[in-house]
């Protein structure tokens, strides 16, 4: 404890979330001020609201809007495992856009920032779309997490999308429907016959292939090809991750 500050202490999962100086201890001393809350005094640690979960001042559970005094101890759980995910589904931050496709074939609803809005939309923007859409936001952005408009969000954790999904499957457990949305444009996919597509298949994906569909919203069609074996390996493991 510090007499002159406030020490915010996280669970191990939270760690990264720190200043790199104080990822080890897992915790920050922070100045103390009487009109300070806990949750501001989370957030100046590092760690935005929507990765914490219970909250406790002096071992004592707290809410955001809590005022701790001078030498208190904020102690910051992980959020609960699994969330539920909003009726609109996800919306992805432009860095995530492998997570994105990958997600997409599994059959989640999942929009991606870049093709919505215009490339250099602001922070403000994607907070307003997620809201209008009813989307929870996936980033690794935690300044972006940390604005208070911003409905439902996560931060995610992994450096290659296979590691995202993981961490985004675990935290959110939603159900799959591996293959009926589009990987390109996030449009819902409709089973066609081959007469519908032939003119679009070259004559080796005629005589081999006999299920097809397509996208009524870009148009796109989709059957067992080359990729199939790395399709079917992603969604066994999605579906021992998610347990579904």
């Amino acid at each position: 404890m510090s007499a002159g500050g406030v020490v915010v202490a996280v669970d191990d999962a939270l760690r990264p979330l720190l200043p790199a100086r104080d990822r080890s201890a897992g915790r920050r001393v922070l100045p103390a001020d009487p009109g300070t809350t806990v949750g501001h005094l989370v957030q100046a640690a590092g760690v935005p609201l929507t990765e914490a979960g219970e909250l406790l001042v002096d071992g004592v559970p707290a809410g955001p809007a809590d005022r701790p005094g001078p030498g208190a101890t904020v102690e910051v759980r992980a959020v609960a495992r699994p969330q539920p995910v909003p009726a609109g589904g996800f919306l992805l931050d432009v860095g995530l856009g492998a997570l994105g496709r990958r997600m997409r074939l599994l059959g989640l609803d999942t929009a991606w920032s870049p093709e919505a809005r215009a490339p250099d939309a602001d922070d403000a923007e994607l907070v307003a779309a997620a809201r209008a859409e009813d989307r929870v936001l996936l980033t690794q952005d935690r300044g972006l997490l940390m604005r208070r408009a911003l409905p439902a969000g996560a931060w995610v954790r992994g450096a290659t999308p296979d590691e995202q999904l993981a961490d985004v499957l675990d935290r959110f457990r939603p159900p799959l429907a591996p293959l009926t949305r589009c990987p390109a444009c996030n449009g819902e996919l409709t089973a066609v016959d081959a007469a519908a597509v032939a003119e679009r298949l070259e004559p080796g994906t005629r005589r081999t292939a006999t299920d097809f569909s397509r996208c009524p919203r870009c148009g796109r069609v989709y059957w067992r090809g080359a990729h199939a074996r790395r399709i079917d390996a992603l969604v066994a493991r999605a579906r021992r991750l998610s347990g579904r």
